[in-house]
């Protein structure tokens, strides 16, 4: 099985499919890289698309400790392409994915080419938090309450052939101090004063109606990342990156092939 380790002795599992120019697809909290197993095919026939679980998450390890970050996540996925002899690769972050993006435009410019950043925020000092009443439900455990902050409609086909593809993640349920440990990385990342060092081409995907990320937060990352581009989806929630793959993977595959790695 395809394992990296980290320079602090973490095994990382990942998957590699398709050629062409490499793209990241970097998931988001408590996700391991069963997320990606709809999209990623979407990507395959123009790129090297690489998956992987992030420390805590499916058959990568589970250290307790240190205290996780988004930051030591960016140098997890760096790991990766030290491992697999890629000097630099497009990124495509979801939700705290985008969040390690960030990390990764900022502290490893080098090594990003296009930059894709979905229902993301600049984190703890300035980023927009969701309501109350959201957060009363994301911590409530209600899975039908949940799932209306994800999709704008429960029961769409593409929601159907996604929970369809996550059947493997059960096989590596996360431990409870991992997922802890992974909200702790979310609720502590702060990328706001860094943030205008990105150089590289940056596209901001959000949804419009997203409880979790409000829309808010890509404005701020549009303001504080030069040249950044803006798409919102209508009706998208904080899933709206699988309710409307079709729409928003076109979107990406434009905007990757404006911004080659050979430019």
């Amino acid at each position: 099985m395809p394992f990296v380790t980290t320079t602090d002795n973490i095994r990382l599992y990942y998957e590699t499919l398709g050629t062409g120019e490499p793209l990241l697809l970097v998931a988001g909290r408590n996700s391991d890289h069963h997320i990606w197993n709809l999209i990623r095919k979407d990507f395959v026939e123009r790129y090297q698309v690489i998956v992987y679980d992030q420390r805590g998450t499916g058959q990568s390890d589970k250290p307790e400790q240190p205290p996780y970050s988004t930051r030591m996540f960016a140098r997890d996925a760096i790991a990766i392409l030290d491992h697999l002899q890629i000097s630099k690769a497009h990124v495509y972050g979801v939700s705290m994915g985008g969040a390690i993006g960030q990390w990764l435009g900022v502290d490893h410019a080098e090594r990003v080419g296009a930059l894709v950043l979905a229902c993301s925020t600049a984190g703890a000092s300035h980023g927009i938090r969701p309501s109350e009443e959201t957060r009363e439900i994301m911590a409530s455990g209600n899975g039908s309450k949940s799932m209306g902050l994800m999709f704008s409609k429960a029961w769409g086909i593409n929601q159907l052939r996604f929970f369809a593809s996550m059947s493997e993640s059960a096989k590596n349920p996360m431990p409870a101090y991992a997922e802890e440990l992974h909200a702790h990385a979310s609720r502590e990342h702060d990328a706001w004063d860094l943030l205008p060092n990105i150089k590289a081409p940056t596209l901001i995907l959000q949804g419009r109606d997203d409880p979790v990320c409000p829309p808010e937060n890509a404005n701020l990352l549009v303001e504080r990342i030069s040249g950044a581009e803006l798409r919102m989806f209508d009706k998208g929630r904080h899933m709206f990156f699988i309710e409307f793959r079709q729409e928003a993977d076109r979107f990406i595959l434009d905007f990757l092939a404006r911004h080659p790695l050979s430019a």
